[in-house]
Order: structure tokens, then sequence, then C-alpha cells
């Protein structure tokens, strides 16, 4: 009998950590995604450890030279978090131009006001999902979603939204998940194969994945002028 019960509460420990540490309550639906990232919003970036090198070499400068010659650039961050995209680009002095930081953290986006205060000028936080973007067709020279595809309530409706409010021609700034991490998430994502095939379904072009995290890649692409 203890076997079993030890046997059960190790099984239920496994479930617990795969709903709330592993995937973050995306399988619990939106409500509880929100209310672990306010919980865990003023720890956020402490736990990530995030490089300032890192990510100016591999999304601040990138990023900015793609939108050279735009100084009136308009870019959305797709679940911004706590800003570290804004500020990695704002940190690049050939960017002149402003970001737009979506997200559905409240908790989050208080983070991000206060990382962005120095940018305040050039940055308006929205406190809005992804399910449906509150912009025109075609309105960003960028639109960039990191480390947040496959936490949203319906990925595939939100990487739909996110090309509609792409200008044709400018550039998409994304992330597929990849290697033994991916397995976690069933239906939520797919292989680098079907990831990229989906982005030319949706119009994309010149899709360029590069390595990134041992469990992320960054995906580049473009909308197609036609």
């Amino acid at each position: 009998m203890l076997w079993w019960l030890l046997g059960g509460l190790a099984l239920l420990a496994a479930l617990l950590y795969w709903q709330f540490i592993l995937t973050e309550g995306v399988y619990l639906g939106r409500r509880m995604v929100v209310w672990l990232y306010d919980l865990g919003a003023k720890t956020y970036d402490g736990v990530k450890d995030y490089d300032a090198d890192d990510e100016a070499y591999y999304l601040g400068e990138p990023l900015a030279g793609r939108l050279a010659g735009q100084p009136q650039a308009r870019v959305l961050d797709v679940a911004t978090g706590t800003g570290r995209l804004p500020l990695a680009l704002f940190q690049q002095p050939p960017f002149q131009g402003v970001v737009v930081g979506l997200d559905a953290s409240k908790g989050m986006l208080e983070q991000a006001s206060a990382k962005l205060a120095d940018y305040w000028e050039r940055v308006a936080l929205i406190h809005h999902d992804a399910t449906r973007l509150p912009f025109p067709d075609d309105y960003f020279d960028a639109v960039t979603c990191l480390e947040a595809l496959e936490f949203l309530p319906d990925p595939f409706t939100s990487l739909t939204e996110v090309v509609r409010v792409l200008k044709p021609g400018a550039t998409l700034l994304i992330t597929n998940r990849v290697g033994l991490d991916r397995l976690f998430f069933p239906r939520r994502t797919t292989s680098t194969t079907a990831f990229i095939h989906h982005l030319t379904s949706l119009g994309l072009t010149d899709i360029q994945p590069q390595t990134w995290m041992t469990y992320y890649d960054l995906v580049w692409a473009v909308k197609s002028n036609q």
C-alpha cells in the first residue's frame, strides 16, 4: 500500500510540475497563465538571467539593422513581458522609432514600464491579449514575439494576427520551440519544417531559422509584397 501511495504522489508531483512549471499553466486556460505571470513578474528577469550582450547581438542589433533607413519605424512586440525586446532595440543608437509592447499580464507590464522609463516618449505598453490585435492591417514595420507563441490561448490564430498587422515587405521575428522541450507542448508546437511551411502559407518569405537557445530557435521572415 505504501508503494502505491508513494507512486501516486510521485505521479501527482510530476503532473503538477508539467502543468505549472514546464508549461506555465497553458493547459489550464488563459486565466491561469496570466495569473502565474502576474505572480512571478517581479522576479521574472532574475530567474531568466538574461545577458545584455546576447540580447544586443541576437535581438537588438540585427533588428535595428533591418529597420535602418526607417527613422519613424513602428515595432510591435507581442507578449512583451518585462520589455526585454524593446530595451534591446532602444539601446541601439541607429533605431529612432517607436515600440508598442502588448501583454495580457498587468504585472509584467508594470515591470516593463519601470525598465523602459528612460524611453517613455517612444514606447506604449498595452494590456491586451494576442487573439485579436487592436491594430489595423499592414501597420507595423516589424513585429516580434519571443518565447511566447506556445503560451498564447490560440497560437496559430495569434500568428495569423501577427502577420495581418505587419506591413508588406516588413520583418517578423518570432521564436519556435525546438528540442525535447517541444514534446511537453502537444498540439501547441511543431517541427521546424512544419513551422516554416505554416509561415509560408501565411504569405511570409525569406524565412531564416537561427539557432538561439537549446529550446528555442529565432525565426526571421518577411511579409510578401504580393
